[in-house]
């Protein structure tokens, strides 16, 4: 692993106390020696994406999110299933994440999903839709960072297993020294 490896977290959910943001935050709290996590803030002040206002001035929030990713080694969306998909807030981070296209804050930043939902499939289907948009938009997606857990009668936040396969999805993305 290179000295320090930066992780920026994108939360899908808006709500202050949702278990994705909280799984985002033990994410960061727990984060070993050499790798930062950094919750992205402000998600809800982005104004929805449109090629007309992303001109020369662009809104303070999103230029912010650009900066925060551009200089980051990668990014993990956690974020729980809105109706089948990945919630509006995340997909239009990913939307001023990707432009301009090829040179965007999110191209060849290594790119992770997790999160939890109380459902059976845990969020799976709005991870896959995160990392198809992520990948279209230029980001290596990581195939060992994605975790899809039901919140079905467990406490994924205190659960010895789910908690190593967050980890373990958190440290995919850290990158790793050359090869000698």
């Amino acid at each position: 692993m290179t000295d320090t490896t930066r992780i920026v977290a994108l939360v899908g959910s808006l709500r202050a106390d949702s278990l994705n943001r909280r799984i985002a935050e033990a994410l960061r709290d727990q984060a070993p020696d050499g790798v930062v996590v950094e919750i992205a803030e402000g998600l809800h002040e982005l104004p929805f994406y449109n090629e007309d206002i992303d001109i020369e001035s662009v809104p303070a929030a999103a230029q912010a999110l650009r900066a925060l990713v551009a200089g980051a080694d990668a990014v993990l969306a956690v974020t729980p299933e809105y109706n089948g998909t990945m919630p509006a807030v995340l997909n239009n981070a990913i939307d001023w994440l990707s432009r301009p296209y090829g040179a965007s804050a999110i191209t060849a930043k290594r790119f992770g999903v997790v999160g939890a939902t109380p459902t059976q499939y845990g969020g799976k289907w709005a991870h896959e839709d995160a990392r198809r948009s992520a990948t279209i938009a230029g980001a290596q997606v990581v195939d060992e960072a994605l975790v899809s857990q039901s919140a079905i009668e467990v406490d994924v936040l205190n659960d010895p297993q789910i908690v190593s396969r967050f980890t373990a999805a958190m440290h995919s993305l850290c990158v790793l020294p050359a090869a000698a």
